[in-house]
């Protein structure tokens, strides 16, 4: 029978996606047998992560101000607006190296069949930040997935009517594929040939 407190550390390892029983059952006692140390440092690490970590008030990225580096870059072009789904997917894009706009983050995309409709993922103050009179092209770059093309379909025709102009990642980014894990190259290709 295993510890209590041993089930509670692989239970919490589960709620990681892509983490199963035996996966999270295989770290909790690695970092218990092998390396406290990491899991001291882990344990750390993601309390002050919670304890500190916000969204920027601006882009809704992750920052621990109240608006992100990136919105307050002067170097950055303010007239590109590029949509994601997620940090990880803005982190893709800026490790392109290919884009020097700024950023709004979703907070995931619509999903019908999940129940998540277009007021759970943020689209009004989307629609609002790229109202400001300083927009001038948005940037659609949500995933190539079934719940990121409509939520582009859906954004792109909200942005239209506000008269700016809307271009989507080119299809250089394989089919039902997430930015985090596509390569830098095919960003960096699917950024310039964007339309």
């Amino acid at each position: 029978m295993i510890d209590p407190v041993v089930q509670a550390l692989i239970d919490a390892l589960r709620g990681l996606p892509g983490v199963g029983p035996k996966s999270a059952q295989r770290m909790a006692y690695h970092l218990l047998q092998h390396d406290r140390g990491a899991a001291v440092r882990l344990s750390q690490s993601l309390l002050q992560a919670v304890d500190e970590i916000g969204h920027c008030e601006r882009c809704h990225t992750f920052s621990r101000d109240r608006v992100c580096a990136t919105c307050l870059d002067p170097a950055r072009d303010p007239r590109l607006l590029c949509v994601v789904e997620t940090p990880a997917d803005q982190g893709a894009l800026e490790r392109s190296g290919s884009f020097r706009g700024l950023y709004f983050v979703l907070a995931g995309a619509v999903s019908p069949l999940d129940g998540i409709g277009v007021r759970d993922i943020g689209v009004g103050p989307l629609l609002t930040r790229a109202s400001d009179g300083v927009v001038e092209e948005v940037v659609l770059a949500t995933n190539f997935t079934a719940d990121g093309e409509v939520t582009a379909h859906i954004l792109t025709e909200q942005l239209r009517q506000r008269g700016l102009k809307v271009t989507r990642l080119a299809r250089g980014v394989p089919v039902g594929s997430e930015l985090e894990y596509v390569d830098l190259g095919t960003i960096a290709h699917a950024l310039m040939d964007r339309r």
